[in-house]
């Protein structure tokens, strides 16, 4: 490890988890031992004591026991929750806002019955998933994860354990093999899946610019979310006269130069999925489209809001609470995990900002007349 690794941008935050972790599991090696060292005592104690009236026996507790994760049975239970949010963008924040309430809704209020230690991973997956191994040898009562790296990264470090991991705002969850089905996802896992309208979207590219014909597709190709709404995305535009331009990237830092080859490629638009990287440097890429007056569509009203033109928009707050109400009858003891289903919202709202909609000249087409605007 270089020196002054913990210089580097979000490490730094980071360095006292490690050592926390660490120290974790000194403590329990400790322990242990120190568990032995008495058996052993003990077992001497009634050798020397053989035929004596009382008698030492099996059923005492360990010194140190693991809580049963996932069956409070009662909020009247306190639990805690470690939440991974993978980036810091609008629509991850509508999740965890919404499953907030829905655990409320539930029974479960913070301060009272229910801790929760939220972290955010700056879209960094080395982070998301030190932060879920901490969460798993913390023993939580169960780890919550909002976008698709963050649930991977929580299922890797508790598939051996008995802490159940929910999820939100995972658009492909067999895809990302976090679930054997959308019906049983058979592994001590479940939560919510945003699966983007895409057909609708595409109509609605086509509505707003009917002479176009290249749509751009900047996307994270380590993201399987964006991998699988790529693959579905593909199959539609040629049904609506559209070939897709798209362009890989594998982190942040090739935002701009990727949102540069779409516009020399030649693109009429842009189209941008839940893609963690593209959405938190959303900025970038409209320095880039704007410059060269290329509208782009969003998939979410957040973007639309910072800048996008127009959106068939899922509504995540919505989200969000359906899983906290999954997590509230999992605490419960209520539900299994693995035995329920993964809530899909398959449905958007038609939403259009109205400042960029006059930015690029063009007008409402009449078959979104009732679409929400909103502006910057």
């Amino acid at each position: 490890m270089q020196d002054g690794w913990w210089r580097e941008p979000n490490q730094k935050d980071y360095l006292e988890n490690n050592l926390n972790y660490y120290f974790i599991r000194r403590k329990i090696n400790m322990k242990t031992a120190l568990k032995k060292l008495i058996a052993i005592g003990m077992a001497a104690a009634v050798i020397s004591t053989a035929g004596a009236c009382s008698t030492i026996t099996g059923s005492s507790k360990p010194a140190s026991s693991a809580p049963v994760s996932g069956a409070a049975g009662s909020t009247g239970k306190k639990v805690t929750i470690g939440v991974i949010q993978y980036a810091p963008h609008p629509s991850l924040d509508n999740c965890y806002k919404g499953f907030k309430e829905g655990l409320t809704e539930s029974g479960y209020q913070e301060g009272k019955n229910l801790t929760i230690d939220f972290q955010n991973a700056q879209a960094e997956n080395a982070n998301s998933d030190l932060m879920a191994e901490n969460m798993v040898a913390k023993k939580y009562d169960m780890i919550m994860a909002i976008a698709t790296p963050a649930a991977m990264s929580a299922y890797k470090a508790a598939k051996n354990t008995s802490i159940p991991i929910v999820y939100t705002a995972v658009s492909d969850p067999v895809a990302a093999q976090l679930a054997v089905s959308l019906e049983k996802p058979g592994n001590n896992c479940t939560g919510s899946s945003d699966v983007l309208p895409l057909e609708s979207q595409v109509k609605m590219i086509r509505a707003f610019l009917p002479k176009a014909k290249k749509i751009g597709i900047l996307y994270t190709t380590g993201e399987v979310n964006s991998v699988s709404n790529l693959k579905r995305f593909k199959s539609i535009a040629p049904k609506y006269g559209f070939e897709v331009v798209d362009i890989g990237i594998t982190n942040s830092s090739e935002v701009a130069s990727g949102a540069a080859s779409l516009v020399a490629k030649g693109v009429d638009c842009v189209n941008n999925f839940t893609d963690n990287n593209v959405v938190n440097n959303l900025s970038t890429l409209l320095q880039a489209t704007n410059k060269a007056k290329i509208p782009v569509f969003g998939s979410e009203i957040e973007q639309v809001k910072n800048g996008c033109l127009a959106s068939q928009s899922i509504d995540y707050v919505a989200l969000g609470k359906e899983t906290g109400k999954m997590a509230a009858r999992i605490l419960k003891g209520q539900a299994k995990a693995s035995q329920t289903p993964i809530y899909v919202v398959t449905d958007g709202k038609p939403v259009y900002n109205k400042s960029v909609i006059k930015q690029f000249g063009l007008t409402l087409p009449a078959a979104y007349a009732n679409a929400e605007a909103v502006s910057q």
